[in-house]
């Protein structure tokens, strides 16, 4: 009797067990199809443009399943140059990806960019995400021009923890009704209200004081610099929120 009696509640801890597991599985693709865009697809530059009219320049390019600007120049800067953006554009958005760049390089990361005649460049519009070797920089000194700042406008924590020169970064960036988060490598390392009184102030006594279209605009494309050092992206996703 007692044989008979521990087969069939074994049998059904096991069926237990395996529906769970089941649902387990299930619930993480769902996760990981959150509404979450990829950016990139791994092997080529289809999705991105140049930002102006030109086509693409010989910089940009892809390497081992990441986009690469300026391969192989090493700690030379090849000079500033034209940045990529991508074809769609975004208001309300949580964006991640994930960034490697050579010692002492620059580079960023700018969001609501508007492709206009107007401009040459594209950080005249959007705001930017700044990325930096802050280690052994050759262009930048003060706090909200290193690593994770909104580059000239707000610094980041000092608690930040880049990976050093040539080692992967994640970066997350969220825009939320003029509500912005710079994350670093898991960390949220700044956080502000655009177009608050704060930011208003520090916009008139930052290098955007005369740029009327600096920030004004709250959809736009995200953008990649070209700032003439060495760069590595890859993991690029974004989803909208609402």
């Amino acid at each position: 009797m007692k044989t008979k009696v521990t087969f069939p509640l074994f049998f059904i801890c096991m069926l237990i067990l395996s529906c769970s597991g089941s649902k387990e599985s299930n619930t993480s693709e769902e996760l990981a199809d959150d509404g979450w865009i990829s950016l990139f697809d791994g092997e080529t530059l289809e999705g991105w443009q140049m930002y102006g009219p030109e086509p693409f320049t010989d910089r940009w390019g892809v390497v081992d399943g990441a986009i690469v600007c300026n391969q192989g120049a090493g700690e030379s800067n090849t000079g500033f140059n034209r940045s990529i953006i991508t074809n769609q554009q975004f208001g309300n958005f949580e964006f991640e990806m994930e960034y490697k760049i050579a010692k002492g390089g620059n580079s960023g990361l700018m969001y609501h960019v508007v492709q206009t005649d107007k401009y040459f460049h594209d950080y005249s519009t959007g705001p930017e995400y700044q990325i930096l070797d802050d280690e052994f920089t050759r262009s930048e000194t003060k706090p909200n021009k290193m690593v994770a700042a909104n580059y000239d406008m707000y610094e980041p924590l000092t608690t930040k923890k880049p990976n050093p020169h040539m080692q992967w970064n994640k970066v997350r960036l969220i825009y939320n009704n003029g509500h912005v988060e710079h994350w670093l490598n898991g960390e949220k390392v700044l956080e502000f209200e655009e177009g608050s009184d704060d930011w208003k102030e520090r916009k008139s006594n930052s290098k955007w004081r005369n740029a009327e279209d600096w920030g004004a605009s709250k959809v736009g494309h995200i953008s990649l610099q070209d700032h003439g050092d060495e760069i590595y992206f890859r993991n690029l996703r974004i989803r909208e929120l609402k």
